[in-house]
């Protein structure tokens, strides 16, 4: 299992001191919407010019068309992030197109399918789905593999069963993480390291627990221990 630490600081200065204060550590960082609308590719230059082996997750969810989709893939291959996401409910044509555009690179990013928010709790996600979370959850992330994809964004609660529909290869990424039982702020569906552990997940992704704490690099430490 492997760390992904969240870049969510309401500042590219304050982000790029966390970066600074996790350099030494083998651990993925996630850039979102805020840091990436905010900062752009001068961001994700200046995070690899601190540790050129810093493992960048490009998390801005791709959600459009399928050629808009596969453009925009394209121009992240680009770009020398190490993984991007894109929402599996765009449709497996998407997936797909999306995938046999990158086809042409040779060392192409990862390409993860958002599954299902964990900012929804089971009644939010059937208003606008009209069906249960593990049932969409677990057909999403069939799509997303038989579309080629290398795995899905998912919760805790979803992996174990998503790697037993697909192949045990299949990467599961799970936001939602709180290490050591600290409070879920606006996510619902969160989980511990151990059951993380349980649910054989692949990347976690730790954001306030690490950027709120006093020492940072500590609780790295901490969890990279429980890892």
């Amino acid at each position: 299992m492997q760390l992904c630490v969240a870049l969510d600081l309401p500042s590219s200065k304050e982000n790029l001191q966390l970066v600074q204060t996790l350099a030494k550590y083998d651990i993925w960082l996630k850039v979102g919407f805020r840091s990436f609308i905010r900062d752009g590719q001068d961001f994700l230059d200046k995070i690899k010019e601190i540790n050129p082996n810093f493992k960048i997750f490009l998390d801005l969810k791709l959600y459009d068309i399928p050629n808009t989709m596969a453009d925009a893939a394209e121009e992240i291959a680009k770009m020398d992030v190490d993984m991007f996401n894109i929402h599996a409910s765009a449709g497996k044509k998407a997936m797909q197109t999306v995938m046999e555009r990158l086809d042409k690179y040779e060392k192409r990013p990862l390409v993860l399918a958002v599954t299902a928010l964990t900012s929804f709790d089971y009644h939010s996600f059937k208003e606008i789905y009209g069906t249960d979370i593990e049932e969409k959850a677990k057909e999403f992330a069939l799509q997303s593999y038989q579309a080629g994809l290398d795995g899905v964004v998912c919760s805790v609660y979803e992996s174990s069963m998503i790697k037993h529909e697909t192949d045990k290869s299949f990467l599961t990424l799970t936001p939602g993480i709180r290490p050591f039982g600290e409070k879920s702020d606006d996510q619902k569906r969160v989980a511990d390291i151990e059951t993380a552990k349980k649910e054989k997940v692949d990347i976690i992704v730790v954001g306030r627990p690490v950027y709120k704490s006093e020492e940072p690099a500590k609780v790295v430490e901490k969890i990279l221990q429980a890892l």
